[in-house]
């Protein structure tokens, strides 16, 4: 790309960003025109003052903007983490589970769920997020003590077997508990985790949920080089001067963390952080100063109007925003295995 390019892209994808929450604040059950959006958000802001009605201002500000900011964060976060772990591992298959994540998580949050046992302290939907995060962060510790050599290297390969085993058994654990404790009404809610949803979002969750994928992409882009290094191979990687081990562990445990923060608010959304990377690799080429941060504006784009298609396909009910994400990502995912079949 040119050197204006980027730049360029950046913008569009921002504005496009803006355009997509303000629309998605005013789609709902009550709809709210865009200027009214407008006016709510300024006048909240203290821009200005603007005529709005009460009932307005309780649904854009109160109940619809927490929701947006967080699909958006979610969205921006998973994207971001599945381009990084895909350049890491050299694994196009590769997304910000990869380390068992989800199903740590899951394991908290339907323990929490299914035996309506609180936790921390916490009960309800703060005992599931914080169950969940440390669900997270137990499968993450499984994974790297399993996956970590005798020199405490970390392996791509030994990575995703680990990843791939405790997952299987944290999913063995979850449907066994799901099964066995014969509560449709926790089913039902276990079914709507694990398929993802960011319909209990408030603005205390939203914001942390925001400044988390804000800060992840902002120092995830601080390894752009590294990254780009990366992708010759560990050996051209360290002749560059990459300190191959030091980062491969940096940068795989904070996308962990940071993968466990989203997961633990809004459950296990597929998907985003597998197609978003490539979509951008396609569009701006694969060097990571461009890719990184257009991976998390478009990841955010596409998450808010899965989530908006969520609460508003089917009437009076809301539908798991993972199988609005599926029903986007599979068809291209299975593009993109077909074009790689006929390039191999």
């Amino acid at each position: 790309m040119a050197p204006a390019a980027p730049v360029l892209a950046g913008l569009i994808a921002t504005a496009l960003l803006v355009a997509s929450m303000a629309v998605a604040l005013g789609i709902g059950s009550v709809a709210v025109p865009v200027g009214d959006v407008l006016a709510v958000v300024l006048r909240r802001l203290h821009l200005g003052a603007h005529d709005v009605t009460p009932l307005a201002d309780q649904i854009v500000w109160q109940l619809r903007l927490p929701r947006v900011l967080g699909a958006a964060a979610v969205g921006a976060g998973l994207a971001v983490c599945g381009a990084v772990l895909q350049s890491l591992t050299r694994n196009d298959l590769a997304d910000p589970y990869l380390l068992g994540i989800s199903s740590g998580a899951a394991v908290g949050a339907v323990t929490v769920i299914v035996l309506g046992v609180s936790f921390a302290g916490l009960a309800g939907s703060a005992a599931v997020t914080a169950a969940g995060f440390v669900g997270a962060l137990g499968s993450l510790a499984l994974v790297l003590a399993l996956a970590t050599g005798r020199r405490a290297s970390l392996s791509p390969t030994r990575v995703v077997l680990a990843g791939i085993a405790v997952a299987q058994v944290c999913a063995a654990y979850t449907s066994l508990l799901v099964i066995t404790t014969g509560d449709s009404d926790a089913a039902r809610r276990v079914l709507t985790w694990t398929l993802g949803s960011v319909a209990g979002l408030r603005w205390g969750s939203a914001v942390f949920v925001a400044v988390v994928a804000l800060v992840a992409t902002v120092v995830l882009v601080a390894f752009a080089d590294e990254l780009d290094a990366f992708a010759f191979g560990e050996a051209s990687a360290r002749s560059l001067g990459v300190a191959v081990g030091r980062v491969r562990w940096t940068l795989m445990v904070g996308t962990a963390l940071v993968t466990a923060c989203l997961v633990a608010h809004a459950g296990a959304i597929g998907f985003v952080g597998l197609v978003v990377p490539h979509v951008v690799r396609l569009l701006t080429g694969p060097r990571h100063r461009v890719v990184l941060p257009m991976s998390a504006l478009l990841g955010a784009v596409l998450l808010v109007w899965a989530d908006t298609l969520a609460r508003s396909l089917v009437d009076g009910q809301e539908v798991p925003i993972g199988v609005v994400t599926a029903v986007v990502g599979a068809p291209f995912f299975a593009w993109l295995l077909r074009r790689s079949g006929e390039d191999g």
